[in-house]
């Protein structure tokens, strides 16, 4: 049965309504509509540069293409540094969901603690954070196979260093971002980089790659760069010094291989040394190179430059008689000793003891501006102009405010300062038939040019002294060795503490010796310096000549320089003990 029903008896719809109700309502939605039509003319029209970028940002990516940094190789091709794929892990923060047992187990693949892991993805607020730059492949592998959403990875490049510690002070190394810190890495930064390319893409939330837009710039890979560095040289001299720093106790050693003939470094070592790929806890007395960066007192081995001017300006003769007696002389109230009384002494033998009397009387018969201009021309008081940062220039100061005091020590090695780079470069002056040349760390196949310092034929003379200190009767017999002929002065410079050397008892020595071989015609220049020895002995000849003898031996075999003597030359237990 229907039941019909009477709309109009209803109250509501009876009721009046005021026409200008409807007619707002109506135009308040035509208003609406206005709006919106003004509105989109406004984004589409007048401003649609502004959105059309917004829009952009958020959706199109230039990704960068990293080129791959030029390797770094030795004189012979094999590597000393070159750049290798590593995966590094990133993460959106908000889209990370991981129970306790999952976190702990990405912070052990990430080797990272886990509060650090937890900070690192605290902040949801983040679109993109690095959680570990740069980790194992073997982890990443793991990693990727666990599928944790959130979790992403990305190729970056990692740079190896196959020789580590022996080649650390040369080579260097790069931060994560692979720019250059220390080293060859750092001075030759530019060259190494390359130049990255790029790619234009649409990317989805996740970061994600959807689309191409546009060309790809391919990127250009860093150049290789050749230094003049033997690695079987560098390795050899690293050994050997690591080994005498150890068993004279001494608190660091350096050690520098120089080609006499090109300038080319063969080797240059320092020891306490670190591994380039495993920086964790460095101290600066690790990173320095000091064979280029410290600069000391050289003590005995500046004598040769002293005698050298003395010959070539025809004031005295190898033969030259001079007295020493009674072991001391006294410049300006201030006593000059040898380390024991000699009497008379030719020139040739002030060399071979190591007499500071005998160099002290022959410096001033000369003009102190003599020896400064003779100093500077072989390289002291400025700094090397060698492919390397944190060079230094030493210390020479102006002849003018020498007193004489300080012309007679600045004869024997006091009152200026150098690096062991600095005393091996300047050597050259006598392995160079009196030339001075440049050193480079690049290799090179050209005989270096020199800057004449004494004439040829002093340059000889001051060699056979050399070879008679090295030898018999000498301060550093232990400089000898087998198969070659070889001449050099050792050093033993007492190290200032404070404004003084200390008493006797507390003193703080620094031992050198440089020299070369074969002496006739010398092939290396080979220098060596270990800083406070203090296992007993602490003469350069008994603690420096000898890795001077090692080296030397190796590396003139593996340059394939034929024995010029034939005989293995006898080492003379007690040395002369040389003055400071």
């Amino acid at each position: 049965m229907s039941r019909s029903i009477q709309y109009t008896a209803s109250p509501l719809l009876t009721s009046r309504t005021p026409v200008w109700r409807s007619k707002f309502v109506v135009g308040a939605v035509a208003l609406g509509f206005v709006g919106l039509g003004a509105r989109a003319a406004y984004i589409q029209v007048f401003n649609n540069d502004f959105f059309q970028r917004q829009g952009e940002v958020r959706t199109n990516r230039t990704l960068e293409l990293p080129a791959n940094r030029g390797r770094i190789l030795d004189r012979n091709g094999l590597i000393l540094a070159s750049s290798v794929p590593a995966p590094s892990i990133w993460a959106i923060p908000e889209d990370v969901s991981l129970d306790a047992a999952e976190r702990k187990q990405l912070a052990q693949l990430l080797d990272l603690p886990e509060a650090d892991l937890t900070k690192k993805l605290a902040d949801e607020d983040k679109t993109f954070v690095w959680l570990k730059r740069q980790i194992d492949p073997d982890n990443a592998k793991k990693i990727a196979e666990l599928n944790f959403k959130g979790i992403y990875q990305r190729t970056e490049y990692r740079r190896q260093y196959p020789e580590g510690e022996a080649a650390a002070h040369v080579v260097g190394f790069t931060n994560v971002e692979d720019n250059g810190q220390e080293g060859v890495e750092l001075m030759f930064n530019s060259a190494l980089l390359g130049r990255p390319g790029s790619r234009h893409v649409i990317k989805d939330r996740l970061g994600r790659a959807v689309e191409q837009v546009g060309e790809t710039v391919p990127p250009e890979a860093g150049k290789d760069l050749q230094l003049s560095i033997d690695t079987k040289v560098q390795f050899f001299a690293y050994q050997k010094l690591r080994e005498a720093v150890l068993a004279n106790r001494a608190q660091a050693g350096s050690v520098v291989v120089l080609d006499a003939l090109t300038g080319e470094i063969l080797a240059l070592a320092n020891y306490p040394s670190y591994n380039p790929e495993k920086r964790i806890n460095l101290s600066g007395a690790q990173l320095r190179n000091r064979a280029l960066t410290d600069t000391f007192e050289p003590g005995s081995v500046m004598k040769p430059f002293t005698i050298g001017l003395a010959l070539n300006s025809g004031r005295v003769k190898t033969s030259t008689l001079i007295d020493t007696a009674p072991g001391s002389v006294t410049i300006t109230g201030a006593t000059i000793r040898d380390a024991h009384p000699h009497g008379a002494l030719t020139v040739e033998q002030v060399i071979q003891v190591s007499s500071n009397v005998g160099t002290t009387k022959i410096a001033m018969q000369m003009p102190a501006s003599e020896m400064w201009e003779t100093f500077s021309g072989a390289g002291f008081g400025q700094k090397p102009q060698v492919e390397f940062p944190g060079v230094v220039s030493g210390r020479l100061r102006p002849a003018k405010s020498w007193r004489p005091i300080e012309q007679a020590t600045a004869s024997y090695g006091y009152g200026l300062s150098a690096s062991l780079f600095q005393m091996v470069r300047s050597y050259t002056v006598f392995s160079h038939d009196g030339q001075i040349i440049r050193a480079t760390l690049l290799k090179s196949n050209d005989p270096a040019v020199g800057v004449p310092v004494f004439t040829a034929d002093t340059a000889a003379k001051v060699r056979k002294m050399l070879q008679m200190a090295a030898g018999t009767g000498g301060t550093a017999p232990k400089a000898q060795t087998a198969g070659y002929s070889v001449g050099g002065k050792s050093g033993t410079a007492y190290k200032q503490q404070g404004k003084g050397y200390g008493s006797d008892g507390n003193r703080k020595y620094r031992s050198w010796f440089v020299g070369m071989a074969p002496i006739d015609q010398p092939r290396i220049v080979v220098g060596v310096m270990l800083d406070e020895p203090s296992a007993g002995k602490y003469f350069g000849g008994e603690v420096a000549a000898p890795v001077f003898s090692e080296t030397v031996q190796q590396t003139l075999r593996v340059m394939g320089v034929q024995p010029d003597i034939v005989i293995k030359p006898q080492i003379v237990a007690n040395a002369v003990q040389e003055s400071f």
